[in-house]
């Protein structure tokens, strides 16, 4: 991936040597709370922090805009690689929201080392990167990339983009209010999780839309080198609900699915990257996952 040729982002906020520093906005939740909730989500096999996030997404202000902001080393590829995915990612969605009639706001992307406080709580890096609804913020811990490599057997700089993408996809529906839709039917007791649930279906559609920026991507900076496209798909596939359980708990309880299969995941990527149309990635209609 020639990922040089991406516009840098100004939007990254290089938060690692602070681990713990509060870096969202908003009253966020007391510790007892947060522990509930985690408690709550694992029973339920749920993940804490999306429950966290849809909580919060409606009984939290937008949090203040980060204070303290200090821009990535210049010698840092890693960093400048945040930056220039990032970067695209707001050139392409600003595109297509301007297209649409709307204006899109751009997200902060949070790169941490350790443990972050958000505005859905406090998050270390075992959990991911993760979008935080609380506090329109993308957070990631590098080291998440070493992890897909190592435990996912997911490498590659295209796998990261796609990883990056998959969480801004999330900051688009924010703006667009299906997260407030689904957190409006857990308010009203719906069962959202489960493999035919709406946790599923709003995944694989920032997975969709993910697919959908990296189609624009394409187009405007011809920057995919050939087996690029596989490494995106590879990670996909690597992280379905059924692939990580049955790793995790040797074998597979759909009930508990909260991201798709790891062939769902694949299908939804490859129609946004096959249409480069945001209004293929509605499956909250689609019959068929």
């Amino acid at each position: 991936m020639r990922w040089e040729r991406g516009r840098r982002s100004d939007n990254v906020v290089d938060a690692r040597g602070r681990g713990g520093m509060r870096l969202g906005g908003g009253r966020g939740l007391g510790l007892g709370g947060i522990a509930v909730v985690v408690v709550i989500g694992l029973l339920m096999g749920q993940d804490p922090l999306t429950i966290l996030g849809n909580v919060l997404n409606q009984g939290v202000q937008q949090g203040a805009p980060v204070q303290e902001q200090q821009a990535p080393a210049a010698n840092d590829p890693q960093s400048e690689f945040v930056r220039a995915v990032l970067g695209d990612t707001e050139d392409t969605w600003r595109a297509l929201f301007q297209a649409a009639g709307k204006q899109y706001q751009d997200p902060k992307l949070i790169l941490f080392s350790g443990g972050v406080n958000s505005a859905c709580g406090f998050a270390d890096a075992a959990v991911g990167p993760f979008y935080c609804p609380g506090d329109r913020q993308v957070y990631l811990d590098l080291s998440f990339f070493r992890e897909m490599e190592t435990r996912f057997s997911a490498a590659g700089d295209f796998a990261q983009a796609y990883v990056i993408a998959h969480e801004v996809g999330h900051h688009v529906q924010t703006l667009l209010g299906v997260s407030a839709k689904v957190n409006a039917a857990r308010q009203r007791g719906e069962r959202v999780e489960g493999d035919n649930g709406l946790l599923v279906r709003q995944e694989l559609q920032a997975d969709c839309l993910a697919g959908v920026w990296a189609h624009h991507a394409q187009q405007r900076l011809n920057w995919l080198e050939p087996g690029d496209l596989e490494e995106a798909l590879n990670a996909a596939n690597a992280i379905g609900d059924d692939r990580l359980q049955k790793q995790s708990r040797g074998t597979v309880m759909p009930d508990s699915f909260t991201h798709g299969t790891s062939a769902q995941r694949v299908r939804w990527f490859k129609a946004g990257f096959d249409s480069g149309q945001p209004g293929r990635c509605d499956t909250f209609q689609a019959k068929a996952l």
